[in-house]
């Protein structure tokens, strides 16, 4: 499974108020720290495993833990609308 933001649907750094926000057709999204990690990686080339792996390395953290957050978070977001897998 290879997410990428939905069609019209970006990450952007908004400088006027300093955050990262996701940017969607009438809509805006402000993830928090752990979710912008995890959408920094969002590329559409990388699968989901890959963003695991990535994650778990980076934080030194169990892979299983960092396996069910980045799901859960993936999986909320495509409800929303805001990315594919």
């Amino acid at each position: 499974m290879t997410p990428r933001f939905a069609p019209g649907v970006r990450l952007h750094h908004d400088k006027a108020r300093d955050r990262w926000v996701v940017m969607a057709p009438e809509r805006m999204f402000v993830p928090d720290e752990t979710a912008l990690e995890v959408l920094r990686l969002v590329d559409g080339a990388r699968d989901v495993d890959v963003i695991v792996d990535a994650l778990a390395a980076k934080f030194d953290a169990p892979r299983d833990l960092i396996a069910t957050d980045v799901n859960a978070m993936l999986d909320d977001l495509v409800v929303r609308g805001a990315l594919t897998i």
